[in-house]
């Protein structure tokens, strides 16, 4: 009885920490689940990636309410890695993600991930969530999906009509539907009611409709922990080498640390304790993803929504995390039958749901109208995630953006001062790229053919190559045409009135 007293003395957050605990496991549950199913791998990794993700990320320091586990932001990508590859191989991949990622998080380049453009990293999202919900619709219809992200979306159609007149269909419709509805619905529950998390209700009334009714829906299949986990096996690591494993392990590494590290950022915006050390929440995350590969387990990043569940719980401390990863533990090794009673279509809905929050619709429209060039980057990456793949689609995103800074980077201005007689001065002024190159020779090449011209480049900041090049080009043919050659000058004095031109 003495120690109970001296326990909540050493931990004083102690109580808020179990409490918060049980509500991100509740949370956690259908979740890891969920995306396993989804990824096509057994349901039982889905637990094991979010057991290593409280019990191993959980211990370690950089965020200290953030809860990590599998993500609905990477179901696409495991999806193809899985088929690709087989899921030995997925092992070896999820391994070196993490052994990646422990490696920039010792270099310190965590901090570097804040500067990707948040476009091309919602754009992302965005085609994510799109492939998802299109995909996941296919469970929920009772067919097989397509291959490819357009041939999902272009087969919705067909498989929607495929439904009517075919009785399992409809019931595994009707059980995906009721889970969506339950989770638009939760928050106007009574506030006693919402003490169970969305998601595990939804599950939850799904699997009890099904029993009770009979439905002849599938379910999850079990194959049990230990079975479950199976390490790479050496061969799959002679994978590795290979171009097509070397791009989907980049890929994991970029897509995982860009969402655990934006996450990071949006939960320390929900608490006022510690901040995120960003290095080190890397460095976690790779130590997690690397056992997680060990174990043969999915890929583990930062999850807002478990992260969100735990802060609003009244979370304090780590101690919160750590223990929703044994409360999965202790599920996963007693209760392992109970997730062969959940309806696939259930699944189904609880993804179809968290990939349509993936889709800023609201924000797209507000970024339309304020910064058009960031909004068609984050639908062309959304869109090319969806038509290619994850990793091409990111790329194209990425290369936009960077095209796009170099536009706005290269502005440059051009002043042409002309005083009626005498000779034309030209100001040029700002940074001188190729991007600009046309405009900058328009306006040079409209000067008078037949008068003197002295052109000043002290006003530039940066003057590439190719720029140099034209300038000397024009400046060449201008001389042969003109009274006198093209002077390069840095007159001491201010110019006068000018009349200027932007370029």
């Amino acid at each position: 009885m003495p120690r109970t007293p001296a326990l909540i003395s050493r931990f004083p957050h102690l109580r808020r920490d179990f409490a918060a605990s049980l509500v991100v496991f509740l949370v956690a549950l259908p979740l890891c689940v969920g995306v396993a199913v989804a990824s096509g791998v057994p349901a039982e990794l889905g637990l094991v990636t979010g057991i290593v993700g409280g019990l191993v990320t959980g211990l370690m320091r950089g965020s200290s309410l953030q809860v990590s586990g599998p993500a609905a932001g990477m179901t696409v990508l495991v999806l193809e890695a899985v088929k690709e590859f087989g899921l030995p191989t997925l092992g070896a991949i999820v391994l070196a993600t993490g052994l990646l990622q422990v490696g920039m998080g010792l270099l310190r380049l965590g901090r570097y991930f804040r500067a990707i453009s948040v476009s091309v990293v919602e754009g992302m999202l965005a085609g994510i969530g799109l492939v998802l919900v299109a995909g996941q619709l296919y469970p929920a219809l009772a067919a097989k999906a397509p291959g490819s992200g357009p041939g999902k979306i272009a087969g919705l159609p067909g498989a929607f009509l495929d439904v009517f007149g075919d009785g399992a269909a409809l019931a595994s419709l009707a059980v995906c539907a009721g889970t969506i509805a339950v989770l638009f619905l939760w928050k106007h529950a009574p506030a006693w009611l919402r003490t169970v998390p969305g998601p595990l209700a939804a599950v939850g009334l799904a699997t009890l409709a099904a029993f009770a009714l009979s439905l002849p829906v599938a379910t999850v299949e079990v194959h049990g922990l230990l079975d479950s986990v199976q390490p790479p096996p050496a061969s799959a690591f002679g994978e590795l080498a290979g171009l097509g494993v070397l791009g989907t392990v980049v890929a994991f590494t970029l897509i995982a640390s860009a969402e655990s590290l934006f996450s990071a950022a949006a939960v320390d915006r929900l608490h006022s304790g510690p901040r995120t050390a960003y290095d080190r929440e890397l460095v976690a995350q790779g130590a997690g993803n690397a056992v997680c590969g060990v174990l043969g387990a999915l890929p583990m990043t930062a999850v807002i929504v478990r992260s969100a569940a735990n802060v609003q719980a009244g979370a304090r401390t780590k101690a919160s995390r750590v223990l929703h990863g044994v409360w999965l533990l202790l599920f996963a090794a007693l209760l392992p039958g109970v997730l062969a009673h959940i309806p696939i279509p259930a699944l189904a809905g609880i993804l179809i749901h968290s990939g349509a929050k993936l889709v800023p619709v609201r924000a797209l429209a507000g970024l339309w109208r304020e910064q058009r060039g960031e909004a068609l980057i984050l639908s062309v990456t959304a869109l090319s995630i969806v038509a290619v793949s994850m990793f091409e689609g990111v790329l194209i995103g990425l290369a936009l953006a960077v095209v796009k800074t170099a536009w706005e980077a290269s502005h440059i201005r051009l002043e042409i001062v002309d005083r009626g007689a005498g000779p034309v001065d030209a100001y040029l002024s700002g940074n001188a790229t190729f991007l600009r190159l046309p405009r900058i020779l328009d306006g040079l090449e409209a000067l008078p053919q037949d008068r003197p011209v002295r052109l000043d480049l002290s006003g530039l900041h940066h003057l590439d190559h190719a720029c140099r090049t034209a300038l000397e080009n024009w400046a060449e043919r201008h001389s042969a045409a003109g009274t006198e050659p093209v002077r390069v000058t840095a007159p001491a004095t201010p110019a006068p009135a000018a009349r200027a031109t932007a370029v």
